[in-house]
């Protein structure tokens, strides 16, 4: 099962049938009225909007539950069933709902939409609207977001197209081919949009860090200070926003009436914070005035925090959660969607309860996702095209650690020894000299050493100075698991689980396999079995197919010297599936079929 967790509106639709219609407090998720293997699923992505919300799982399908709602035709009523339904599309890499629009996104590039599901004729018909851009050459979409009249497109050759809702709200297939619809092509050299499950605008970042905004400005939500002339409560153009604070924009989530920034600074501390801006009410600020301009909220629940892993923000409250467990929110709570106990509202930040987790330790690995009303915070692990991200994200959990620094006030810090030991530069002194210097430091200032040597990002410039001759600066993570790799001398015992295959055993540090394969993630993950002494046996591959996946594994790459046959594609293509290498970027298959077509 899922760990997933549910708070708010338990109504249109009922989600929980056995529960009241407001749940105060998080409670665990079950997918109801839905088959044994269905629930197994692991969930990659929620949006949750007003009519509908869609669970996207990492196998690329999706349900979706639907607002019940009666209908008059014909003296009829019609009711919307609000059981799950299956989504009738394949390979989903994304998902996004609004008040009436919901868009998906598939790993191909394309993107299929629907407007409200009232609609009586079809209510679950999804049109491809990318292929109705003129430009050919411009239909492959790398990002999709929803407001609640439009849905905008981010194409690979970074140019956003915008689909106003009523453009195909009753279009049906033949009638599309009779009368193409035009999109609107808004700004071209984008590299981000932001919007929100249940909001009126929409932001473009483009190339340059400049941001640009357009939409609802009822509450000042747009960040556009006091500079419009007019004032105006729609802003129909995209207009750049002025006064950003300085740092790198990560994220934006909008709400109905505000929108809350994620700004990285290298040069601050801690380096993410929060600046919000839009009606006072749901803004985290105690003050009864709205804020035309990004702000940042300040609360001491923010103070000794490292990281603000990930926020949402719904209609009215935003949820945030950060590197040291805390789940923090503010704003409206009159159905329970702070999830704080009672229903009462907060101005300010204020840290909410939850129950053990199933994964708890491993809280980089949850999300949030707000909506009308209601939340979920869920469990999703890290994809495995960042290796250097999945390492700094996974070297926190105790159990795949094997070497302890002692802090100055006597706490410990653990971390993998064999990362760390190709981490420092070669040297047998190194790990002595590093403990030397955690000795002085406080955990927090720890941990930002630990981050640094594992990732060679400069976090902390005075704390780097202190650890820059004692690590390797100029080696890349892929380049340290390839060193792993090739050291055929490495202490086995450094190396904690084995991997048979015919008549030789190999060793692989559990770590290592988490990251590259979600077949052994969830295996290692798992809190019902014990799988540390376990033994694989892999004798259905081939030599040459094993040497592929065992080098893969740890680079990321293709061994030199072999040969590719179609043999050895169809076993990779066999191996994959079960090692669940699917999400790996770049792809392995399609790189041994690239090696293997210019071979010939």
């Amino acid at each position: 099962m899922n760990d997933c967790l549910f708070f708010g509106l338990n109504k249109y639709p009922k989600f929980l049938k056995n529960k009241p219609d407001q749940i105060i407090k998080p409670i665990q998720f079950k997918f109801e009225n839905e088959n044994e293997n269905e629930n197994e699923k692991q969930i990659k992505q929620i949006s949750t909007g007003n009519y509908s919300t869609i669970f996207l799982f990492k196998n690329g399908k999706a349900i979706e539950y639907l607002k019940k709602v009666e209908n008059q035709n014909r003296n009829r009523n019609r009711t919307q069933n609000e059981n799950p339904q299956k989504i009738q599309i394949e390979n989903i890499e994304k998902v996004t709902v609004n008040s009436g629009n919901e868009a998906i996104l598939t790993k191909e590039g394309n993107v299929f939409a629907k407007r409200r599901n009232i609609n009586q004729r079809n209510p679950n018909e999804f049109i491809n609207i990318s292929s109705l851009i003129e430009d050919k050459n411009d239909r492959t979409v790398q990002d999709i977001v929803c407001s609640s009249d439009a849905i905008y497109l981010l194409t690979s050759n970074r140019n956003v197209y915008k689909f106003e809702s009523n453009e195909f709200n009753r279009i049906r297939p033949k009638s599309i081919q009779k009368n193409p619809i035009k999109p609107i092509l808004m700004m071209k050299n984008v590299s981000k949009i932001f919007s929100g499950n249940t909001s009126n605008h929409v932001f473009l970042l483009n190339s340059n860090q400049k941001l640009f905004g357009c939409g609802s400005n009822l509450f000042g939500q747009l960040g556009l200070g006091e500079t419009l002339k007019d004032k105006a409560k729609i802003i129909k153009k995209l207009t750049k926003i002025q006064n950003i604070p300085k740092g790198k924009i990560i994220d934006i989530q909008c709400g109905r009436c505000n929108s809350i920034m994620l700004i990285e600074n290298e040069n601050q501390n801690p380096k993410r914070k929060l600046y919000s801006c839009g009606a006072y009410y749901c803004n985290g600020f105690d003050k009864n005035e709205d804020i035309k301009e990004f702000t940042e909220i300040k609360s001491s629940l923010f103070e000794n925090d490292d990281d603000i892993l990930d926020f949402s923000v719904g209609n009215q409250h935003t949820l945030i959660l950060t590197s040291n467990s805390k789940l923090i929110g503010f704003g409206s709570n009159f159905y329970g969607q702070l999830g704080t106990g009672d229903i009462s509202d907060q101005l300010t930040p204020i840290q909410i309860e939850l129950p053990k987790l199933r994964f708890n330790e491993d809280i980089s690995s949850y999300h949030i996702s707000c909506g009308f009303f209601k939340s979920f915070l869920y469990y999703s692990p890290p994809s495995f095209s960042n290796l250097e991200e999945d390492l700094i994200k996974l070297f926190r959990r105790k159990e795949f650690c094997n070497i302890s620094f002692k802090t100055e006030n006597g706490e410990i810090i653990e971390a993998h020894k064999l990362i760390l030991k190709y981490r420092l530069n070669q040297n047998q002194n190194q790990i002595e000299k590093l403990q030397e210097i955690i000795s002085n430091k406080s955990i927090k200032e720890s941990n930002q050493i630990f981050e640094m040597i594992y990732s060679n990002r400069i976090i902390n410039p005075k704390l780097y100075s202190e650890i820059k001759e004692i690590i390797n600066s100029n080696e890349k993570i892929e380049e340290t698991m390839k060193r792993i790799y090739l050291n055929e001398n490495e202490n086995e015992n450094e190396k904690d689980f084995i991997i048979e295959r015919k008549e030789k055993k190999y060793k692989f540090p559990k770590l290592i396999l988490i990251m590259r394969s979600e077949l052994y993630r969830g295996m290692f993950l798992s809190v019902t079995e014990d799988t540390s002494n376990k033994v694989k046996d892999y004798s259905e591959l081939s030599n040459k197919s094993f040497q592929i996946f065992e080098y893969w594994i740890y680079s990321n790459q293709i061994k030199e010297g072999i040969q590719i046959t179609k043999e050895i594609i169809d076993e990779i293509e066999i191996g994959i599936d079960y090692f669940q290498l699917n999400e790996t970027n770049p792809n392995l298959f399609d790189l041994l079929i690239n090696k293997f077509n210019n071979q010939n």
